[in-house]
């Protein structure tokens, strides 16, 4: 019996349906792989077709996992490198915060143009990058947004039905959306 190209040596199929040629010294005459005639029980192509299948398994499984350890790895190592610079960023700003204090107190105390647009163009940076002031004056009082410094009471009957802001004493901040320094402010109600 012969190949499928009609070559002798190729003379049985394996579990793929692929001809081989034998190994020397296997099959009846000389036993699988070296064994002896008598201790060949003529499974031995099938046992290992099923210990590759099961190695290929364990291997594919292994190299799956190590691939999404890596993609994992990856994503933890992007989130903290972002993590660490909006924090520099964010230190940064803080920093800034009391030059647009004395900026703004400056300017109360009747400062010239030239405060103005200094604090104007540092305010203008910081804004693109993600700086919202708060200037509640009027608002409803959230103690999110707000530190109430100070009270004042109303008379009669037209008290608010919650507190409200009358008085921004320092602006708060916002940063990127979180709150950076609350408003100092007077609560009225």
């Amino acid at each position: 019996m012969s190949g499928p190209n009609g070559d002798p040596e190729a003379t049985s199929p394996d579990v793929t349906g692929a001809y081989f040629a034998p190994e020397a010294g296997a099959g009846p005459s000389g036993g699988a792989g070296g064994l002896p005639a008598d201790e060949w029980d003529g499974t031995g192509t099938a046992d290992a077709a099923t210990e590759l299948v099961r190695q290929r398994d364990e291997y594919l499984d292994s190299l799956q996992r190590l691939q999404a350890d890596f993609d994992n790895y990856r994503k933890r190592v992007d989130r903290q490198q972002r993590e660490v610079v909006d924090y520099a960023a964010t230190s940064l700003v803080k920093k800034l915060l009391p030059v647009l204090d004395t900026a703004d107190l400056a300017l109360a105390h009747g400062s010239g143009e030239d405060v103005k647009q200094i604090s104007a163009a540092l305010f203008e940076v910081l804004s693109k990058e993600g700086l919202e002031r708060v200037l509640p004056e009027g608002q409803p009082f959230d103690p999110e947004l707000h530190d109430a410094v100070a009270h004042e009471p109303v008379e009669g009957d037209g008290a608010p039905a919650k507190p409200e802001v009358s008085e921004v004493l320092r602006a708060g901040y916002l940063w990127k959306g979180r709150v950076l320094r609350p408003a100092m402010v007077k609560v009225r109600g």
